[in-house]
């Protein structure tokens, strides 16, 4: 998987920059701006490359469910149930506290559909297991993938959220109208 994966990368014309914090050992990764499916395609591209099999991410259940749902679990996927309050945050938490390293990727957004506000779940998660966040931008018109340093939330919400937003309003994701700009102040 690792050749083709990185076939993938060179095809499409992807560079990698040179700055993961490969020292952190337990982190959440944002990924963003989320506009379209291929930036999951992209993100598994990037975490091969990296050699970054520790990385794990969160998706909607009904991706777990056919024929697909081992490819997901294989790839680090745990599923989420979002029709109903399940204590996801805790439950984050406390995967993070079993293990040694763990990087939990998730977009800021939630959907790759435009949104009028972040959700704040990962927020939650990176202030409970008291773990830095990192922000990783897929830029399609540039076709890199850049990591931001870590950085720990400052208890402020409205302006550790605006700090994403401003960071990923510059980004442009496959599908740009559906990004963060129109949130930038």
């Amino acid at each position: 998987m690792h050749i083709l994966w990185n076939l993938f990368l060179q095809l499409q014309g992807w560079k990698i920059a040179d700055n993961y914090p490969f020292h952190v050992k337990k982190a959440i990764v944002l990924m963003g701006p989320h506009t379209s499916s291929w930036d999951f395609v992209v993100g598994l591209s990037v975490r091969s490359k990296l050699k970054l099999y520790h990385f794990k991410f969160l998706g909607k259940d009904s991706l777990f469910k056919g024929p697909f749902g081992f490819f997901f679990r294989k790839m680090g996927g745990f599923p989420v149930n979002r029709s109903y309050n399940n204590n996801m945050v805790d439950q984050v938490v406390d995967l993070i506290n079993q293990n040694d390293s763990f990087i939990l990727a998730i977009s800021p957004e939630g959907t790759r559909k435009k949104v009028d506000r972040l959700r704040t779940g990962f927020y939650h998660i990176a202030q409970k297991a008291n773990i830095p966040i990192i922000l990783t931008s897929f830029d399609f018109s540039k076709k890199i993938v850049a990591f931001s340093d870590p950085f720990y939330l400052t208890n402020n919400i409205e302006s550790d959220l605006q700090f994403i937003i401003n960071f990923y309003a510059v980004i442009q994701g496959k599908n740009p109208s559906q990004g963060l700009s129109h949130l930038k102040k």
